[in-house]
C-alpha cells in the first residue's frame, strides 16, 4: 500500500509545480475575465512545467496500476475510475498543445502532446486534431451542419428540443454496445489517419503490455483498457455535452473571443462543491464555476 500511495502522491506533487506557476495567487492578479486568464497564460508559458505536468499524470497512473495489481477488487475499481480521470486530464492538457500554447513553440507543443498523450492513448495525430478542432470547430461552434462536434451530438439524437428519455439514453452513449463499437472504430481510424499506423499501434500497446509484463493482468485491464474503451469516453462525452449551448444556439455577434465565450455553458456558478467535482474529474483546467467551461 505504501508503494502505490506514495507513487500517486509523488505524481500529484509533481503536477503542482505547473499549478503554482500559473496560479493567479502567484503575483496576486485578479483573473475575473477570460481575457485576463488568457493573458496570464501567455505571459507564463514555458517549456518546463508542461513536462512536469504530464510526468505527474503518468506517475499517478503508474501508482493506480500498482494498486490494481496489489489491492484486489476494490483496487480494480479505484484504478478504473482514476485511469479514466487521468486520460481525460491528459486529453485536456493536449488541448493546449492543439492550440499551440502548451509550450513556447508550437513544434514543441506538438511533439510533447504526441509523445505523452496522442500516441499512448491512440488519439488522432495532433495536426489532424488541430485542423478539426481549431479550424473547423472553433469558428463554427453550435452552427448546425458545419460544427463537427455538433454533428457528433446530432448523430445520436441530441439536438435542440430533445426529450428527457432521448437525452438520458444519449447521455450514457459511450457505455452502450454501440458506443463501445464507436470507440474501437475511432481508435482504428486514428491509427489509419496518421499514415504510420504500425508505430502508433506499437505506441498504443506499449503501456498496457508493459503493465501486464511487470504487474500482471489486472493492471492493464483495469488501469488502462477499461478506462480507455469505456470510462474515459464517457467523461469526454460529458465534456462535449456541456462544452457549448447546442440546445439553445442563439446568435451572438462580436470579436471571435466574445462569440466563443458566449457559446460556452457556465457550470455550477453557485455550487462550489459540484464545481470542484467537475474540475477534478471530467472538466479539468476549466473555470466551471467562474468564467465558464473552456474545455473542448
Amino acid at each position: 500500500m505504501v508503494t502505490y500511495l506514495g507513487l500517486i502522491t509523488v505524481g500529484i506533487m509533481v503536477r503542482q509545480v505547473d499549478r503554482w506557476w500559473f496560479s493567479p495567487r502567484r503575483g496576486h492578479q485578479q483573473l475575473d475575465t477570460l481575457r485576463a486568464v488568457m493573458s496570464v497564460q501567455r505571459e507564463r508559458v514555458n517549456d518546463v512545467t508542461p513536462v512536469l505536468l504530464l510526468t505527474g499524470h503518468w506517475l499517478e497512473l503508474a501508482g493506480w496500476s500498482l494498486m490494481a495489481a496489489q489491492a484486489g477488487p476494490w483496487g480494480w475499481a479505484a484504478a478504473a475510475g482514476a485511469g479514466a480521470v487521468k486520460f481525460r486530464h491528459l486529453q485536456e492538457v493536449s488541448h493546449f498543445a492543439v492550440h499551440g500554447v502548451l509550450t513556447r513553440s508550437r513544434r514543441a507543443s506538438t511533439v510533447l502532446a504526441e509523445a505523452a498523450v496522442h500516441v499512448p492513448l491512440g488519439f488522432v495525430p495532433v495536426p489532424v486534431r488541430r485542423q478539426r478542432h481549431v479550424r473547423e470547430h472553433h469558428p463554427n461552434a453550435t452552427i448546425a451542419g458545419v460544427d463537427p462536434n455538433l454533428r457528433e451530438l446530432d448523430r445520436v439524437g441530441l439536438r435542440p428540443g430533445v426529450g428527457p428519455l432521448r437525452f438520458a439514453l444519449a447521455l450514457v452513449f459511450p457505455l452502450t454496445p454501440a458506443g463501445l463499437t464507436d470507440t474501437v472504430r475511432d481508435i482504428a481510424d486514428n491509427l489509419r489517419t496518421s499514415g504510420a499506423g504500425w508505430w502508433r499501434l506499437a505506441g498504443l500497446m506499449a503501456a498496457p503490455v508493459t503493465m501486464g509484463l511487470v504487474l500482471g493482468w489486472p493492471a492493464p485491464v483495469f488501469a488502462f483498457v477499461l478506462p480507455r474503451l469505456l470510462l474515459y469516453p464517457q467523461l469526454a462525452w460529458m465534456s462535449l455535452l456541456v462544452e457549448h449551448r447546442w440546445f439553445d444556439a442563439e446568435s451572438v455577434t462580436g470579436p471571435p473571443t466574445v462569440i466563443e465565450a458566449a457559446r460556452c455553458l457556465r457550470l455550477y456558478p453557485h455550487n462550489r462543491l459540484l464545481a470542484l467535482l467537475a474540475r477534478s474529474t471530467w472538466l479539468p483546467y476549466a473555470l466551471v464555476g467562474q468564467v465558464g467551461a473552456t474545455s473542448g
